[in-house]
């Protein structure tokens, strides 16, 4: 059975060609919400739109890199050419690359930094207005960004990563001070491990090899189960802000 209790709201949700960002988008969107899906894979995001509006759904292809200034602006007036003005954007896109700090790989630390930081922060450049705007006419307005436990849990070889998020995190904190006044909630979620295609992006056998012996140690969260919890946070009523979240598997330390 259909559920709309999001129904009216406009949603973007970045990462939204695989994992926690495609979960968020159709579970979002089988609440009523119609979903601009941004990510660089255009074939996987016209896949995941057209299983959306099979289902009764409406959704939105954008083909966008939160790594680039005009890539998130030209996407930005795409949505709002189709779409209309949001209430409702998550920050999922992000990139995992461990290695040991010593390493000494720039590429990676640029890749994560532009990604996980900067990315989410041209995002919300281009649709804070939007947030703002909807929150003065006295409707919903969200911003939530999916961060990491890394954001505070140490673990070896992931000091970029977990700096990337630790950012993240506080960017978070500080957005809400300056959006919470205005009725724009502000919520920041950390996962813990996740089943999700940010372990394909490890170019280390060994620490590839840690890892899933890890997820095999444990019984990892879904990524459905991340969207669960995106969705039941924006459905709240308007003057409650689930402002920080961490979720972890039963048996991650």
């Amino acid at each position: 059975m259909r559920d709309d209790s999001l129904a009216g709201r406009t949603a973007v949700i970045t990462g939204a060609a695989s994992g926690m960002g495609a979960a968020i988008a159709r579970l979002l969107a089988a609440h009523g919400a119609r979903v601009a899906l941004l990510a660089r894979r255009a074939e996987r995001l016209d896949e995941l739109a057209a299983k959306i509006t099979a289902d009764g759904g409406q959704a939105l292809a954008v083909t966008a890199d939160v790594t680039d200034d005009t890539s998130v602006a030209a996407a930005a007036e795409r949505v709002h050419a189709v779409f209309g003005p949001v209430d409702l954007v998550v920050n999922s896109a992000g990139v995992m690359l461990p290695n040991p700090a010593e390493a000494g790989r720039i590429d990676e630390w640029q890749r994560m930094l532009d990604t996980n930081v900067t990315g989410v922060l041209r995002v919300i450049r281009a649709f804070t207005a939007d947030l703002t705007a909807a929150a003065a006419d006295g409707r919903t307005a969200d911003l939530v960004n999916i961060s990491s436990v890394a954001a505070h849990a140490v673990f070896p070889n992931y000091a970029v990563y977990g700096a990337t998020k630790a950012a993240l995190t506080f960017l978070s904190q500080s957005l809400r001070t300056e959006l919470g006044p205005r009725d724009v909630r502000v919520t920041n979620i950390e996962p813990g491990l996740t089943d999700s295609e940010l372990r394909d992006h490890i170019d280390n056998p060994e620490l590839t090899g840690q890892l899933d012996a890890f997820v095999e140690s444990i019984e990892t969260l879904t990524s459905d189960e991340i969207a669960d919890l995106v969705a039941y946070t924006v459905s709240r009523a308007r003057h409650i802000n689930l402002r920080q979240m961490v979720v972890l598997p039963t048996r991650q330390p």
